[in-house]
């Protein structure tokens, strides 16, 4: 479903700009200031190399500096003498050069800095391409990242002109929009004058919406990074899905046409587009047979060449839908979307707790055991002792004693909880609020709260609608709402509390929904008056995404764009599924 825009739908900003100045900052840094003319990648060995002079170009990472300051020592070991530069990429961090100089080696090198933190990955799609982000903010609490944000949206704001309106929620999008304002008032002058090409921007944490990332995506594009992993908006196709013996990289964008037309359509649609497309393909090499030698020679300089790369991208879909089938009819998928359906609807409940037991005992997975755990623990506002105790167990004796600290992460995180006494006052907490004033509920639901953090998803998703009540089947054919992305059963409640901001343009009315998540104090509004804004830019939307964003979440954003006029344009830490949320929990390492 390729979202054909209304015609009143506005243009998005071309972003070639951002690859531009990249290049000619790392070209000036590399070949001006520090003469290099050949980089080596970092590994875990030596870089084998005669030059006299070093260049490296790392994430600001300690890990790097220990490797760069064996090799420098190595070196001084040998006897030998060279110049080393370190380029830090997004930025520099103080701790990075507390490692060198601890190392000893902080005089042997020379420190700069490419501030590149914004990869055009799509006509629509920005990334940071900081996968870090999430673990180190929500489960480190390191802030270090923050102004790497802030200066993302500054740089966005100086290319783009001025944002008229700012929403958030969040503590981390607090924070980024706070220091954001900071860069923007020391260099007022940069975008003054400026007609405004972005109308809004919505700043959300990850960790306000959990559910939506842990749930199993369906649409083809969630569903081939959840089977293949996308990087940099890149895919490795296997010999399974090529037919030949090797893999092939393939850049996933808006320029694939095949890609590009079935990246938001649930996958029961796919096959059916892509057959249509097959004997359409077939009809237009078939039109050669009754064409004269003019007409033929037309037909080879003109279109054979696009109708060769058609046919070649074509074939790579249909092998990568054959593959996935596959690997998820050996899954057993359906049961799987069943669990997970009856999980956010709140019904089944012990059925769904027998369904995550059998799965620990057979060895599937300890990634999916771990992630269908924290979905039951975040609708369910944390497992009851007794299933809490039983489920670690039996996972740890099925998958190995030492993803012990792995249940401590996720603790911390607040992605699988244990309830607490406090949490069984909710029968009373309900019963009181039918009493009092909505104001006295409000109050006696916060004191309850603080007793132990809860997630609270049965309360949001009644007040925002989030299990759609539907007479019948749900036609994923011709989708209703946001929620065809999880075949009809949920829509994510980061795109509802998006829709709903942007059709208040505030945050009024949705009051107790910040209070119950746990935001009271961490959702804002910034609008300011921008006589310049046009009515196409108050139409384009930057949304940012503290943590992580799913294929999933911004095929649902995409579908409301077309519906009410909008137009999403998407700026994330990094694209995430709920492998990679797990992932970065675990301190047992794949």
């Amino acid at each position: 479903m390729a979202f054909p825009h209304r015609p009143d739908a506005p243009e998005l900003p071309d972003f070639s700009m951002l690859k531009r100045l990249a290049r000619d900052q790392l070209i000036y840094l590399l070949e001006q200031q520090h003469e290099v003319d050949k980089l080596y990648k970092v590994e875990n060995k030596p870089a084998f190399s005669s030059s006299e002079q070093l260049c490296f170009l790392v994430r600001p990472r300690i890990k790097n500096m220990r490797y760069i300051a064996n090799l420098v020592n190595a070196d001084k070991m040998a006897g030998r003498t060279r110049k080393y530069k370190v380029i830090f990429s997004p930025q520099k961090f103080y701790a990075c050069e507390m490692v060198l100089e601890e190392e000893g080696i902080y005089g042997d090198v020379s420190c700069d800095e490419w501030a590149f933190s914004l990869l055009p990955l799509d006509v629509d799609l920005l990334s940071m391409e900081l996968p870090e982000f999430f673990r180190d903010y929500f489960l480190e609490g390191d802030q270090c990242w923050i102004n790497t944000v802030a200066q993302a949206l500054h740089l966005l704001s100086t290319l783009y002109g001025p944002f008229p309106n700012c929403y958030g929620i969040g503590r981390c999008a607090k924070m980024s929009h706070e220091l954001w304002r900071k860069l923007e008032e020391e260099e007022d002058g940069e975008t003054k004058g400026r007609r405004p090409e972005i109308g809004h921007v919505f700043l959300l944490d990850r960790d306000v919406d959990f559910v939506t990332a842990l749930c199993s995506q369906v649409v083809y594009e969630g569903l081939v990074d959840d089977t293949f992993r996308v990087k940099c908006g890149n895919v490795d196709f296997g010999p399974e899905v090529t037919s030949s013996d090797k893999s092939l990289k393939v850049l996933l964008n808006a320029e694939d046409k095949v890609f590009n037309e079935i990246r938001n359509e649930h996958f029961s649609n796919v096959f059916g587009f892509l057959s249509q497309k097959a004997r359409n393909l077939q009809a237009q090499y078939d039109r050669r047979r009754g064409m004269d030698i003019k007409q033929m020679k037309n037909f080879v300089s003109q279109e054979l060449k696009g109708l060769k790369q058609e046919h070649r991208l074509l074939s790579l879909h249909i092998g990568a839908c054959e593959s996935i089938m596959k690997k998820k009819t050996k899954q057993d998928f359906q049961e799987l979307i069943k669990t997970e359906h009856a999980l956010l609807e709140g019904f089944s409940i012990r059925e769904s707790t027998n369904y995550i037991e059998e799965h620990i005992d057979r060895q599937v997975s300890p990634i999916e055991s771990l992630r269908l755990m924290c979905l039951l623990s975040i609708t369910e506002n944390g497992l009851i002792p007794k299933d809490y105790r039983s489920l670690k167990t039996q996972y740890l004796q099925s998958y190995g004693p030492e993803h012990l600290l792995t249940f401590s992460n996720l603790r911390r995180a607040g992605l699988l909880t244990e309830q607490a006494p406090g949490d069984t006052l909710t029968a009373v907490e309900s019963k009181v609020s039918k009493l009092v004033t909505d104001k006295a509920a409000g109050k006696i639901t916060d004191a309850f709260s603080s007793l132990a953090k809860r997630s609270n998803f049965r309360a949001i998703s009644k007040k925002l609608n989030l299990i759609p009540r539907v007479d019948g089947e749900y036609d994923l054919k011709v989708p209703r709402d946001m929620a065809y992305v999880f075949s009809g059963a949920y829509v994510p409640l980061s795109c509802r509390i998006i829709e709903q901001v942007l059709e208040r343009q505030s945050w009024q009315g949705l009051d107790e929904v910040v209070r119950l998540l746990n935001c009271s104090e961490l959702a804002f509004t910034d609008m300011t008056k921008e006589d310049k804004a046009s009515s196409e830019s108050l139409r384009l939307i930057l949304v940012v995404f503290l943590g992580g964003c799913t294929f999933s979440e911004i095929s649902a954003l995409r579908f409301l764009g077309r519906e009410k006029g909008y137009r999403f344009i998407f700026l994330t830490t990094a694209v995430t599924n709920s492998a990679r949320l797990m992932e970065a929990m675990s301190e047992v390492k794949a």
